[in-house]
């Protein structure tokens, strides 16, 4: 899914740095009878602020000349290849409301996102009859519980029998955990029960401000022998890795918890005296890579006997788990290279799947940050770079000609009692003190002051740690940058030595374009030690500026699914506004593009309520040629994969 960064104020308690936070449990589900009408959602609103540190890598022109230019796909180079044809659509034209897609035999299952939020009719997991894949009918809907959504659903044949499960998240204040059902009958699903998950940790719990009815993110369906279990992301601090024995689905028991805080230190889960200790892990999990640094749980997937599990963990990496016993989750490698393995200096890991034997995996790094930031020191003792954040309510540097301001520098306090020295030219830039008012308050005060952007460095407390500052939209650019950096522009020592109405350096503020997420394809035929094999982008999601790319689009990978068929592994891919990708990996030093479906022209927009797709998610039925895609405005879509070099005519 699209990424959940972290937002914060200025002033925030930690408790804050989880927002999905859900207290109150409304039960009430049921299945609709006929198809919701047609409707458009509202976007979600921005909060704060991240955390961030730059950490720009510059791997791009090396890793692509080292891999003869494969780490870069445009798609696959024969003409004549289109071999990826959209069969037949389960149509919801709903701007950004469908999420995830699977399937069981003759039966599709697709998400809601935020808007309709449970409670509305339209709202939960989408039921269609995929029995003729050229004409998917809508059966029904499994309405989410009132006041959240329904991001995720997995459904599987197990031993208690062909069972689905769907997560909980709040988008209007309602529960989080997760529902379970029986869809041996699709068209008529019985409920079963729901599952509230609390903080188990009472230090983390405290810390966190008593974190009770924690959301889930995605879940993961397997079996070992006679029993029956569910793998779950929860939102908490700690443990967001938990099982549940389905074996009996009307009554789940949790049977394990493990979270990355472990991999920190070992034990800490479990500490119930020592604040010190457990602080110190939460903060380790607050504090990744790039400009989305935490180290939370995003995705699970379990392979096909039940005994290892793959967890993206964002910041942390990609965690293996001997999951053979279910009871004693263990650790035996973190797949995890920032710098050479992504082309921006990000993590992100966000979902991953393994080839058939596990000597593969496919890994997602899902990333929306598209530009680095930079402060340069234009004259002065102190000339030259340094690195800086963009404000998230402030003008986007982008959309600036050259994508950068310049100007001389006035210090100007931390501005928060309002009194503000006037700007003397038009194009003077304000150097703000953080401080205790927030930052839209300082905007609107530099604003009014007459200056043109705004600089914010950190207190001497924070450092030169950076971060993303946020607030209500203001018409002016700002930057955010470390204490030292600030001293920098004003050349002097201390904090002490600065003057209200000093001029400083003239700076120049620019953005730079950096990469959208890619693909880390690693070779685990030693699990304990994974080796990166390859990186692989697209055309778009390597350079955001490419002129072949529309600059309103979204051009990370999100999901993944990785099958071997014979003596070929290839890795389906649902790559937003790229499209849905088909990539051959049997050889993992060496990715090959072979199929893509993709279309934006002007009859495809009209036929999808006027809106582009943007692939949310995918599925594929084993051994056969059937693809699901899930198209966050379209619905749901079946396509049919034909052996590379044939043709379908109408493909586009």
């Amino acid at each position: 899914m699209k990424g959940s960064h972290l937002l914060i104020t200025e002033g925030t308690a930690i408790k804050s740095l989880w927002g999905l936070i859900f207290m109150s449990f409304v039960s009430a589900a049921t299945v609709s009878a006929s198809p919701p009408p047609l409707f458009t959602d509202g976007a979600d609103d921005a909060e704060a602020e991240a955390l961030v540190r730059p950490l720009p890598a510059a791997a791009l022109m090396a890793h692509d000349a080292a891999t003869s230019g494969a780490v870069i796909s445009g798609g696959p180079s024969a003409p004549v290849i289109k071999n990826l044809f959209p069969a037949g659509r389960g149509e919801r034209y709903s701007e950004n409301a469908t999420t995830d897609v699977w399937a069981l035999g003759n039966y599709a299952y697709t998400g809601t996102f935020n808007s309709p939020c449970g409670g509305d009719p339209e709202a939960g997991i989408w039921i269609w009859d995929v029995y003729n894949k050229n004409r998917p009918a809508f059966t029904g809907v499994i309405s989410s519980p009132v006041g959240s959504r329904s991001n995720d659903v997995k459904v599987a044949s197990m031993n208690a029998g062909d069972i689905l499960v769907h997560s909980n998240e709040s988008c209007a204040g309602g529960p989080g955990g997760f529902e379970i059902w029986n869809v041996v009958d699709p068209a008529n699903p019985v409920y079963l029960a729901s599952v509230r998950l609390d903080e188990l940790n009472p230090i983390s719990d405290l810390l966190f401000g008593g974190l009770t009815d924690v959301g889930v993110h995605n879940l993961w369906l397997f079996t070992q022998g006679e029993r029956d279990y569910v793998a779950v992301v929860a939102e908490s601090a700690f443990d967001n890795f938990r099982i549940y024995d389905l074996t009996d689905p009307s009554n789940p028991v949790l049977t394990s918890a493990w979270g990355a805080e472990e991999l920190f230190d070992p034990g800490v889960g479990d500490e119930t005296t020592d604040t010190a200790r457990v602080l110190n892990a939460v903060l380790w999990l607050t504090d990744g890579f790039g400009a989305s640094r935490n180290r939370f749980l995003n995705d699970v997937t379990v392979n096909a006997d039940g005994t290892r599990a793959y967890l993206s963990n964002w910041d942390a990496g990609l965690v293996l788990l001997d999951i053979s016993d279910p009871a004693a989750p263990s650790p035996v490698s973190v797949a995890l290279d920032p710098d050479n393995g992504s082309l921006d200096g990000e993590v992100n890991s966000h979902a991953a799947w393994p080839s058939e034997d596990g000597t593969i995996v496919v890994e997602m790094e899902e990333d929306f940050s598209t530009f680095t930031f930079n402060l340069s020191i234009d004259d002065g003792p102190n000339a030259g770079d340094y690195p800086a954040q963009e404000g998230a309510f402030t003008t986007s540097l982008a959309s600036l000609p050259g994508g950068q301001f310049s100007g001389l520098v006035t210090y100007v306090g931390d501005t928060c009692l309002g009194s503000v020295p006037p700007a003397t030219l038009s194009s003077e830039v304000a150097l703000i003190q953080r401080g205790i008012c927030r930052f839209d308050v300082k905007a609107t005060n530099v604003i009014n002051a007459g200056y043109a952007a705004m600089v914010v460095f950190n207190d001497a407390a924070r450092g030169d740690a950076l971060v993303r500052m946020g607030g209500d939209p203001r018409d002016i650019p700002g930057i955010f940058v470390g204490h030292s950096t600030g001293l920098a522009v004003m050349n002097v020592a201390t904090a002490g030595d600065l003057v209200i109405g000093n001029l400083g350096a003239s700076v120049t503020a620019e953005s730079v374009p950096d990469a959208w997420g890619g693909v880390r394809i690693w070779d685990y035929s030693d699990p304990a030690n994974p080796v990166l094999a390859s990186t692989f982008h697209t055309v778009c999601s390597a350079n955001p500026v490419d002129p072949s790319c529309d600059p309103s689009g979204t051009y990370s990978a999100n999901n993944v699914l990785v099958e071997t068929a014979g003596n070929q592994t290839k890795a389906y891919i649902s790559w937003y506004w790229d499209g849905m990708l088909v990539v051959d990996v049997t050889d993992p030093y060496n990715p090959v593009e072979i199929a893509r479906f993709f279309d934006n022209s002007t009859n495809f927009l009209a036929a999808n309520g006027g809106r582009p797709h943007d692939f949310w998610g995918v599925y594929k039925q084993v051994n056969s040629p059937w693809i699901f895609g899930s198209d966050r405005n379209g619905g749901l879509y079946v396509f049919k994969e034909f052996g590379q070099g044939s043709e379908k005519k109408g493909n586009k």
